[in-house]
């Protein structure tokens, strides 16, 4: 028997304001971001997006979550139609979607204790108030590496992996069937992004999530996800499972990506550079 998508969008468009143009009304003119991405994930499966900056895929991940609402097109999660749903009806399936930020520092309140962001969210939703609240939020900070000390501690006070792992511990608090990470290793050492992406697989495994994974790094993406999609100026250029598209890539971008990164290849003969070929990407 088929399972059903966890997620399914078709025909997404996504226009955004270009902030840095004026049109003669004085207001910024629309740029096409998305442009009619078809893009499905089955229950617990992980998806990469990658491409180069400027493609597109963060601004999908967004969209796909509804933080940006698409002009066109329709997004199904676990079921339901969200892309034209109005705001309040979405709502409550919001706890099961949720994103983990780029950037750590950003997206984290600098004002707030950690044990105060980690606890917000069940004191939100009515799950745990007082010593309950903290001790789920002390057993979150365990779940991903760090400790109780660490609770007390403001957002300056960690470093950049030790941010990451708080923002990863507030995405999997309300247990979600889906999270987007938004080029969440981007900016830290090898060894930190090994951890990190350690730790990613095992709540994967554990919960059942499905999985989003968005960065320019093929290296990384291979490492953790089942399948891969390549977006480039707004479409998705090619997709499949990992194994497929890292031994035999079809399209000229993909081979350019991979040739642009040190990388161990399953077959190295589509690496033979033809000269119709596009150059790799700077």
């Amino acid at each position: 028997m088929t399972v059903p998508d966890l997620l399914s969008a078709t025909g997404l468009h996504l226009a955004l304001p270009d902030r840095t143009r004026t049109s003669l009304l004085g207001r910024p003119p629309l740029i096409e971001i998305l442009k009619g991405i078809d893009v499905n994930l089955a229950p617990g499966e992980a998806l990469g997006i990658v491409g180069e900056s400027g493609s597109g895929k963060s601004t999908l991940g967004r969209t796909l979550l509804r933080i940006y609402t698409p002009q066109r097109g329709n997004i199904f999660f676990d079921g339901v139609e969200i892309a034209n749903a109005p705001e309040e009806s979405i709502a409550a399936l919001r706890l099961r979607m949720q994103m983990i930020f780029q950037d750590s520092q950003s997206s984290l309140n600098p004002r707030q204790r950690i044990l105060d962001i980690l606890t917000a969210p069940f004191i939100e939703h009515g799950i745990a108030t007082g010593h309950g609240a903290r001790d789920r939020a002390i057993a979150l900070l365990e779940r991903v590496g760090l400790g109780p000390q660490h609770a007390q501690r403001y957002p300056h006070q960690l470093s950049g992996g030790q941010r990451q792992r708080v923002g990863i511990a507030r995405a999997v608090a309300m247990r979600p069937k889906l999270i987007v990470a938004d080029e969440i290793v981007s900016g830290l050492d090898v060894s930190v992004q090994a951890q990190i992406i350690a730790l990613l697989r095992t709540l994967r495994a554990e919960e059942k999530i499905g999985l989003i994974f968005i960065s320019h790094d093929l290296s990384v993406v291979r490492s953790i996800c089942d399948r891969v999609a390549v977006m480039r100026n707004g479409e998705i250029i090619e997709t499949g499972a990992c194994a497929d598209v890292f031994a035999a890539p079809q399209h000229v971008y993909t081979r350019a990506l991979l040739r642009a990164i040190p990388l161990p290849v399953v077959n190295p003969q589509w690496l033979q550079i033809d000269s119709s070929e596009a150059a790799p990407p700077a």
